[in-house]
């Protein structure tokens, strides 16, 4: 999730579910986030043709559409984003805590004044033999069930964005204290703030700092896109 505060933008929106390709991004979000059988998907092909088509949807968003984050002037060299190859160990099964009357939390944005959300889960998983517990968060004032995941790993400032990535998922039901869900750190991606210094997006706070390597997801952007 970012606020878009581009100057060259006529709207300003949110990332994720209605910035980018909305429809087709919150779809494959609940397909992929939100398993509550199992971790692996019944076919991996699929499964991995399913984000390589979304990655490829995503290149074409930056390329031509007028909210793209890459300025006019360097779209000529864009040829496309970096990933991670797409990699069922990072889809994780998590069992998650529901907060009944969640705390406030303001999480600090690259520009411009904190943000306040509301703590409404944690979830609680393994990964890479470390057990592990990560935040999701709400806005005060939103309507639907998105959960927005910021965090940063040990790949943070080498293979990926210096400050941190972002998830996302949108259940399909409310979330209660027990249910296990899978999180796709497949799907993990960087908020606009990554491409142009013009953008202001939230910090992954410390609680969500993971102390493990977790290379899936988007990679740094390529220099030659980026305005900084």
């Amino acid at each position: 999730m970012v606020i878009l505060t581009d100057s060259n933008l006529d709207v300003v929106t949110l990332e994720g579910h209605s910035a980018f390709n909305g429809v087709r991004m919150v779809r494959y979000t609940r397909y992929c986030m939100t398993d509550t059988d199992h971790n692996q998907p019944e076919d991996v092909d699929h499964w991995r043709t399913e984000i390589k088509q979304m990655r490829a949807d995503k290149d074409q968003f930056f390329t031509d559409h007028p909210q793209s984050p890459i300025k006019p002037e360097y779209r000529e060299d864009f040829e496309g984003l970096a990933y991670f190859e797409p990699d069922p160990e990072f889809r994780v099964p998590t069992r998650v805590r529901v907060y009944g009357n969640p705390d406030p939390i303001e999480l600090d944005v690259t520009a411009g004044a904190p943000i306040r959300y509301l703590r409404s889960v944690i979830f609680e998983f393994e990964l890479r033999g470390e057990r592990i517990q990560m935040a999701g968060y709400r806005q005060e004032s939103a309507d639907d069930r998105t959960i927005f995941i910021p965090f940063r790993d040990k790949t943070t400032g080498q293979q990926t964005y210096h400050r941190g990535r972002y998830m996302e998922m949108e259940p399909d039901d409310e979330l209660v204290n027990g249910d296990v869900v899978t999180l796709d750190f497949n799907l993990a991606y960087n908020p606009f703030c990554a491409y142009a210094e013009t953008f202001a997006c939230p910090l992954a706070p410390e609680e969500n700092w993971l102390e493990v390597v977790v290379p899936a997801g988007e990679k740094t952007p390529p220099e030659t896109i980026v305005d900084d």
